[in-house]
């Protein structure tokens, strides 16, 4: 059982579909699991980073300080809206993601640096691209371009020194880590 999501705190978040279908079909699902997410999570999280792949997604937040209680409703609410519109789209019913979904506290800096690297990695090592760049469906250039973003672009910056070091530290992570899949820890 996981614990209760709290206040005023870091965590990485991720879920899959049950029966690990693909819960992002097509490309048009991507856009709209973002703004459901946006829409959702904005007023109770800060959106760190975010990795959306074909049957899975990780997510990086740190919960405002707001009651338990809204924050559990804003994920719920996300995910019950989106797994909606996804049934009535591709003429399924029931559940479409597993639960509870699975949450990780991340308690220093050093663990959130690497969570984010380990979040903007996926699509490289699990094949999808070579490059993070080439990736559209993934924080990482998010943080890079000077569009308005849901992303807490300053923070995460900051959090890697600035725009080179945020680069080169994903590169070397991307080279020199050997790559486990969070849904088996």
């Amino acid at each position: 059982m996981y614990d209760r999501i709290e206040s005023d705190r870091y965590y990485h978040i991720f879920n899959q579909a049950n029966g690990m279908i693909d819960i992002f079909k097509e490309n048009r699902n991507y856009p709209f699991f973002l703004d459901k997410l946006e829409k959702h999570l904005s007023p109770v999280c800060e959106i760190i980073a975010y990795c959306l792949m074909k049957n899975h997604f990780h997510l990086v937040i740190k919960t405002k300080d707001v009651e338990n209680q809204k924050i559990s409703r804003a994920f719920a609410n996300l995910f019950i809206g989106y797994a909606k519109a996804f049934n009535k789209t591709y003429n399924r019913s029931g559940s479409l993601f597993k639960k509870p979904f699975k949450r990780k506290l991340i308690t220093t800096e050093e663990y959130l640096k690497n969570v984010i690297l380990y979040v903007h990695s996926n699509p490289v090592k699990d094949g999808f691209r070579d490059d993070l760049i080439e990736y559209p469906w993934s924080s990482y250039n998010e943080v890079l371009d000077n569009v308005s973003t849901m992303i807490e672009r300053e923070f995460v910056l900051e959090l890697f020194e600035n725009k080179e070091n945020f680069i080169a530290t994903h590169k070397s992570y991307l080279l020199n880590t050997s790559f486990i899949p969070s849904f088996n820890e």
